[in-house]
């Protein structure tokens, strides 16, 4: 019999799976959509049910156009985006849409328990923020504002977990998305509940936490039935999608770092001890027994796909003329505009800034227009401003004692070279490509691998199935207008944060 792995994505705007097979090749791949509602200013959230649909269609369509049996799936492994609060009750129903990694609401709830219960002692225990972006906040939000939710509550999940729930039956917190609980012990792995009485938390919330690899449980005839696979297939507990495409860019040594070009923008370090930083975040990696200190930005490959959105109306228009598609199009206008993009520069601030900047009303800014300008200036300034975020996380994380050499780049925006090229210009590092649209869920089908026994280690894993596509070298011709663009940038947002603060008053 084949052994296949399965993995499955849940991103931002859409679901991703793919199958693959021992050596990382993909044979069959799938998608499905589901909105993200804004119901109010600040806020961001979508229907994990809605999440499910899409990996059963997907899954079923998947397997139904490229012909793999259900019987060759050998495990499966799910990656997520981060710092969902899923409250379900003890029969699994979701009781309320969760925030996503985007939502501020809670903005007040930090500044006020942060004063309480002391940001420094909260830091200690979990080695990160006490922002409203992550889990914490949102669960004392349902507390105040959903009491009833809060009430019926039986645990709280996350993404990948609520699909292990539904997969499998069994509702599991794992190591990486511990992160986004600030009564998680980021030094042990463990659940502090001392932390949980500090914030007000219920401990009878919090499931039980396995590594990212292991085996939760196999598939159930319920959920069989609901996606096209087969009953008692098994389902590893998964992972933050950051930590499992820093694992399927091929990241698992101290020092290597993953670029993050997906929706959300940069980076993630492997390092082997713990090393905290305020304006960074930490979490555990995928693979066993590491950390990883990220930089996770609001302005990644989400940017131009706004940009797409509101002024790609032309290029659309003549995709099947020229065979190109509108984002291909605009990376040849944009080529067209000389680095530093004439003096304009972007803050890429689109829905508030997470690292290191920690600002729920920061806002996207083009500054340095004029006649001259043009519609490429506009799409290069945009992604040059993603790629200046991406060198200030990288700064603060030297500063706090993680200097990175070489960058592994992995999303959607790793497939433009000229947006991957700028990114090696801006930060002056090396940048390696692998195979970057499946980086993310290569990662999760190699937990699954390592948990069945099908890879005796995350470094065998690694090293049969990331393929290496090309290489970036920075252009030393191109340092001194991304230097003097980069003091502009930090310039812009120290003058206008204020007034960003009192505009979203």
């Amino acid at each position: 019999m084949k052994q296949y792995l399965l993995g499955i994505d849940i991103g931002t705007s859409a679901c991703k799976t793919a199958v693959f097979d021992e050596d990382g090749h993909v044979l069959a791949t799938g998608s499905g959509d589901y909105p993200v509602y804004y119901p109010r200013q600040g806020w961001a959230e979508q229907n994990p049910e809605e999440w499910w649909a899409a990996v059963c269609g997907a899954i079923k369509a998947m397997l139904e156009k490229s012909g793999i049996r259900a019987e060759d799936i050998a495990g499966i492994g799910i990656d997520g985006q981060s710092w969902s609060a899923i409250p379900v009750d003890k029969n699994g129903e979701v009781l309320a849409n969760t925030p996503i990694w985007m939502d501020t609401r809670a903005a007040d709830i930090c500044e006020e328990v942060g004063r309480k219960v002391g940001e420094d002692r909260i830091f200690q225990v979990c080695g990160n923020p006490f922002k409203a972006t992550y889990t914490t906040p949102k669960i004392l939000w349902y507390q105040r504002n959903l009491p009833e939710v809060y009430a019926h509550t039986y645990k709280i999940l996350q993404s990948n977990s609520y699909i292990a729930y539904k997969l499998t039956g069994e509702m599991t917190q794992e190591l990486s998305q511990g992160y986004g609980l600030h009564c998680f012990d980021m030094r042990k792995g463990v659940w502090d509940l001392d932390m949980c009485r500090e914030l007000g938390i219920r401990e009878d919330l919090l499931p039980d936490i396995y590594p990212s690899h292991a085996i939760v449980g196999g598939e159930t005839e319920k959920a069989a039935r609901e996606c096209g696979l087969l009953p008692g297939t098994p389902v590893a507990a998964g992972a933050l999608d950051a930590a499992c495409g820093t694992l399927g860019a091929g990241v698992v040594h101290p020092g290597e770092t993953q670029e993050q070009g997906g929706q959300a923008g940069g980076m993630s370090i492997c390092i082997d001890e713990y090393k905290a930083d305020p304006r960074l975040i930490l979490s555990y990696h995928a693979a066993a027994g590491q950390w990883i200190l990220q930089g996770g930005t609001v302005g990644g490959g989400g940017v131009m796909r706004w940009m797409e959105q509101q002024f790609g109306d032309y290029e659309r228009s003549r995709k099947e003329e020229l065979g190109k598609s509108s984002l291909t199009q605009f990376n040849e206008i944009a080529e067209k505009v000389a680095p530093g993009s004439d003096g304009m520069v972007f803050l890429p601030y689109m829905s508030g800034e997470r690292s290191p900047i920690w600002d729920p009303n920061a806002k996207g800014v083009f500054y340095g227009l004029d006649f001259s300008k043009t519609k490429g200036h506009f799409i290069r300034a945009a992604m040059e401003g993603v790629a200046l975020s991406l060198k200030h996380n990288l700064d603060v994380a030297k500063e706090a004692g993680a200097e990175v050499s070489v960058l592994r780049a992995m999303g959607g925006s790793a497939n433009s070279l000229l947006w991957t090229q700028i990114k090696a210009d801006v930060t002056g590092k090396k940048i390696i490509v692998p195979s970057s649209d499946t980086a993310t869920t290569l990662g999760a089908v190699i937990l699954a691998g390592v948990g069945i026994g099908m890879y005796k280690s995350f470094e065998e894993a690694v090293e049969k199935t990331v393929e290496i596509k090309r290489t970036h070298e920075p252009d030393p011709k191109n340092r001194e207008v991304y230097d003097r663009n980069y003091e502009t940038y930090l310039k812009l947002y120290d003058h206008l944060k204020d007034i960003m603060a009192e505009r979203s008053r």
